[in-house]
């Protein structure tokens, strides 16, 4: 699974200040990365139990990735079949738990100890019909107490605006707190087929010039 970045290489702006058109095709993020130092002194709220998935099988992984990320345009690893999707999130340093409200499975936590004293939450989601019911807080309060096993200095997130508009809210009242921004540029995943064309409308899907 290729690693995001950290927000920490950071350097000369690289583009100046006003107005950047990019080539239709292209989608761009406003990104957000947030960290937390230290758990919180008191929990959040009841933790909503989470399953590790030890070995997770790839139909289900991406399914469930799928039903949760498709909204805010999650394509990581989508173009993986499911051989190489089956090595790269069957890596040992990744931790894959599931989150249930009865039978059904509605959210997903990956957290990433590649390097064990800086712990990124990989991804964070609940499927559509989970969402404005207090389930969010409930798994984040699961996922913290799991990714700060083991004592690391910081765990750490990232969110964009392609997200759920109330993501930066919610991880500031979680107790985060943002330490850069940046700008991601990458190819429209509908564009190429990886998600409905119809996904995500609140990011215009712009045809490249033929």
């Amino acid at each position: 699974m290729k690693q995001s970045s950290d927000g920490r290489r950071t350097g000369p702006a690289p583009l100046p200040d006003g107005y950047h058109v990019f080539p239709p095709g292209k989608i761009l993020n406003v990104v957000t990365w947030l960290e937390m130092r230290r758990p919180p002194d008191a929990p959040l709220a009841a933790p909503l139990p989470l399953d590790r998935v030890a070995r997770p099988d790839p139909v289900w992984y991406r399914d469930l990735f799928r039903r949760i990320g498709t909204p805010w345009l999650w394509a990581m690893h989508l173009e993986l079949g499911d051989a190489e999707l089956a090595a790269t999130i069957g890596d040992p340093a990744l931790e894959i738990y599931a989150a249930r409200d009865g039978a059904s499975e509605i959210g997903l936590v990956v957290l990433d100890r590649h390097d064990p004293r800086s712990v990124e939450i990989l991804d964070f989601g609940l499927v559509p019909d989970a969402v404005g019911r207090g389930l969010g807080r409930r798994m984040m309060a699961a996922a913290l107490a799991h990714a700060f096993a083991g004592g690391p200095e910081r765990v750490w997130l990232h969110t964009c605006t392609h997200d759920h508009p109330a993501a930066v809210p919610f991880y500031l009242s979680c107790g985060f707190t943002p330490y850069a921004t940046g700008v991601e540029v990458l190819d429209d995943p509908r564009l190429l087929g990886l998600l409905p064309r119809d996904a995500a409308p609140h990011v215009p899907v712009l045809e490249p010039r033929r």
